[in-house]
């Protein structure tokens, strides 16, 4: 991973799996959320969940209250990033019936499976999941409820295409329910979309995604991300991406929405509550890690984002 985006979410630390394979026959509408029990056997219990249904032959429509309705075909992905409750449906309007009421257990403890509808035009899905130990950050916040992927026309869509069916194959079979590669796979959907997404965006909006679209903002976010105990300052951040110190900071702040050192420290605060969460390195390493000269200056950076010090922090979430 080296591009911008994808650093993003390796520091987030997901993790994919597949767990369903659903068959529908028009009509039909389901009310459907991936659940923590849905992904507790394979993950233990996850933070954040981010939801995805792979379309591999027929369509659907998918409806995110207060979103328009979106319609995806075969070869599309639609992907939930704050996995909101959602309507999976042959047609706009129709009676519908919670998912988990037909969910039916895989042969040989495979996928689980449904198979349901009136007996019309055929739709089959299978439905994934990527989990982050904590809650969404500034990258998964600034999305939209739903998002589409044509996983027949993006960039990777060889490997892609081929990858969704081969674990599709697989998973079918009892296989690889969570994997490193159905993990890659996952992220590599998201990240197209993102891409997507991103394209869409219009002058007037800022944030993360809109930063990570530009050359020389993406750059210096790569390097914040990339390596996040440097001492950073405008000034050296503007000299790695050839800007001078104000007009970095002028367009940083346009694009991202927060000035330079204050998204930094945010990242830092962030990063330090995973490694906080997962209990392995005393306060002295984390503050070490993420940039801080001392202890006290990182105390004190945490108290104030989080209203208290960092070890009584980990004491409440570890």
């Amino acid at each position: 991973m080296t591009d911008p985006l994808s650093q993003l979410l390796g520091a987030i630390r997901l993790t994919g799996g597949i767990f369903l394979e659903a068959r529908f026959t028009a009509p039909w509408c389901t009310t459907s959320q991936v659940t923590p029990q849905d992904v507790e056997a394979f993950l233990g219990t996850p933070g954040h969940i981010i939801a995805y249904h792979v379309v591999i032959s027929g369509r659907l429509v998918c409806i995110v209250e207060g979103e328009p309705t979106m319609e995806v075909g075969a070869g599309e992905v639609v992907l939930l990033p704050r996995n909101d409750p959602h309507l999976l449906a042959s047609a706009p309007g129709l009676p519908s019936l919670d998912a988990n009421a037909l969910i039916r257990p895989g042969e040989g403890g495979g996928l689980l499976q449904i198979d349901h509808g009136g007996g019309g035009d055929a739709t089959s899905i299978v439905c994934g999941y990527l989990t982050m130990e904590h809650s969404p950050n500034l990258l998964i916040s600034s999305l939209p409820s739903i998002l589409r992927l044509d996983i027949r026309n993006g960039a990777s869509r060889a490997w892609v295409e081929a990858s969704v069916r081969f674990a599709a194959r697989e998973l079918i079979n009892g296989k690889m329910s969570s994997s490193p590669m159905i993990t890659r796979l996952s992220e590599l959907l998201l990240v197209e979309a993102m891409r997507d997404y991103t394209a869409t965006l219009d002058g007037a909006r800022t944030g993360l995604l809109k930063g990570l679209n530009d050359a020389q903002i993406g750059h210096a976010l790569t390097l914040i991300h990339g390596r996040l105990e440097a001492p950073w300052t405008i000034e050296l951040l503007a000299h790695e991406v050839s800007m001078s110190r104000s007009a970095f900071n002028e367009r940083f702040t346009a694009l991202v929405g927060m000035p330079p050192i204050r998204y930094l420290t945010h990242w830092r605060l962030q990063m330090a509550q995973e490694k906080l969460r997962r209990g392995d390195q005393g306060i002295a390493q984390i503050a070490h890690a993420i940039g801080y000269e001392s202890e006290a200056a990182f105390n004190r950076a945490f108290k104030r984002a989080y209203g208290e010090p960092p070890a009584r922090w980990r004491e409440q979430h570890a």
